[in-house]
C-alpha cells in the first residue's frame, strides 16, 4: 500500500485493544483501525494510544471505524469480536450467538478489504476459525485461529516456573485445538536446546502440561471477573508482524486442514509458516502414537462443534 501497512482489529474489549497497543508501540504499521459497536469508547482508547505512540516516538497511528465500510484496504484483519458466556448459557448457544457475530463480521471484512489476511481471536476459536473461512470464502491460507502461540507461550511460563531458571531460553511446543484438548508436546519443548526430559522428570512434566491446558482457565479463577487478554493480545500481535514482515518463521495456529496429519474439513492448531500470504506452508512433525491419539481426540472436539453448526443449518448459503 502507498501509505503503509494497516491493520484492522474489530472488537476493542481488553483483547483488541492491548493488541492495538501493542502493534502502536512497536510501530509495526502505519495505521492501526479499531472498530467496535461502543464507537466513543473506541475513539477514547484509540486517541490515547495515538499519544503513547507519539509518546515512544513510533510513527504509528490509531483510528476508528465507525462502520465496517470504513475499513478498507487492511492488510490484516484480527476479529476478536464476540460475546463471553453468561449464566444460564449452554456451549451451544455460545457457538451460535458467536458464530453469527464472526459471520456478520466476516462479511464486512470481505467486502472492504478483500486482500486481508485474518486472524481470529474470538472463541471458540477453531469454531469460529472454521466459520470466518466458510462465509468469507477466502483461500485456507487467509483465514488463521490464534492459539498456539498463546498456549505455548503459556506452557513455557509454567516451564521456567517449575525450573526457576532458562527465561528467554524456553521453547515450548503445542498443537491441537484451544482447549481442554489441546495437545502440548514435551517431546517437542526444550530449554537452550535441552530436551525437557533432561531437566525435569516424567512427574513434573505432566503437571506443566495438566496446567497447560487449563493455562486460561486459572487466570479466570483468579480475576474472578474477565479473562486473560495481556498474553492473548500480544500472541496475536506476534502473528500480526510474522505477516506484515514476511518473516517465515513458524508458528502453531489453528489452520483449516486438507488432508494434513489424516484430517480434513476442520480446523485444528498445527506448525505453519507465517509471511506475507497468511500460513504459506503446514509443517507435518512426526508424532508418536500417544499424541496421534490426542490430536485426533482434539480434532473430534472441534469437529463436535461444527457438526453443531450443520445441524442448526448455520451454513445454508455459505461462499464455501
Amino acid at each position: 500500500m502507498i501509505n503503509g501497512k494497516r491493520v484492522g482489529i474489530v472488537g476493542a474489549g481488553n483483547v483488541g485493544s492491548t493488541i492495538a497497543y501493542s502493534l502502536a508501540m512497536l510501530g509495526s504499521c502505519h495505521e492501526i483501525i479499531l472498530r467496535d459497536n461502543k464507537i466513543e469508547i473506541a475513539k477514547g482508547k484509540a486517541l490515547d494510544m495515538s499519544q503513547a505512540a507519539a509518546a515512544v516516538r513510533s510513527h504509528s497511528t490509531v483510528k476508528v471505524a465507525e462502520t465496517m465500510a470504513d475499513l478498507t484496504d487492511c492488510d490484516v484483519v484480527v476479529i476478536t469480536a464476540g460475546s463471553p458466556r453468561l449464566p444460564g448459557m449452554s456451549r451451544d448457544d455460545l457457538l451460535m450467538i458467536n458464530a453469527k457475530v464472526t459471520r456478520e463480521v466476516i462479511e464486512g471484512v470481505a467486502k472492504y478489504s478483500p486482500n486481508a489476511i485474518v486472524i481470529m481471536v474470538s472463541n471458540p476459536l477453531d469454531a469460529m476459525t472454521y466459520v470466518a473461512l466458510r462465509e468469507s470464502g477466502f483461500d485456507r491460507s487467509r483465514v488463521i485461529g490464534m492459539a498456539g502461540v498463546l498456549d505455548s507461550a503459556r506452557m513455557a511460563a509454567f516451564i521456567q516456573e517449575k525450573l526457576g531458571y532458562g527465561g528467554g531460553q524456553i521453547r515450548a511446543s503445542v498443537m491441537g485445538g484451544h482447549g481442554d484438548d489441546m495437545v502440548p508436546l514435551p517431546r517437542y519443548s526444550t530449554v537452550a536446546g535441552v530436551p525437557l526430559s533432561d531437566v525435569l522428570s516424567h512427574e513434573e512434566i505432566d503437571e506443566i502440561v495438566q496446567r497447560t491446558r487449563k493455562g486460561g482457565a486459572e487466570i479466570v479463577a483468579l480475576l474472578q471477573t474477565g479473562s486473560a487478554y495481556y498474553a492473548p493480545a500480544k500472541a496475536t500481535a506476534i502473528m500480526v508482524e510474522a505477516i506484515l514482515k514476511d518473516t517465515k518463521q513458524i508458528h502453531a495456529c489453528a489452520v483449516y486442514l486438507e488432508g494434513e496429519y489424516g484430517f480434513s474439513n476442520v480446523v485444528s492448531g498445527v506448525p505453519v509458516m507465517l509471511g506475507a500470504n497468511g500460513a504459506e506452508k503446514i509443517i507435518e512433525v512426526t508424532l508418536n502414537d500417544a499424541e496421534k491419539e490426542m490430536f485426533a481426540a482434539s480434532c473430534a472436539s472441534v469437529q463436535g462443534l461444527i457438526d453443531t453448526l450443520n445441524k442448526n443449518k448455520f451454513f445454508e448459503g455459505a461462499k464455501v
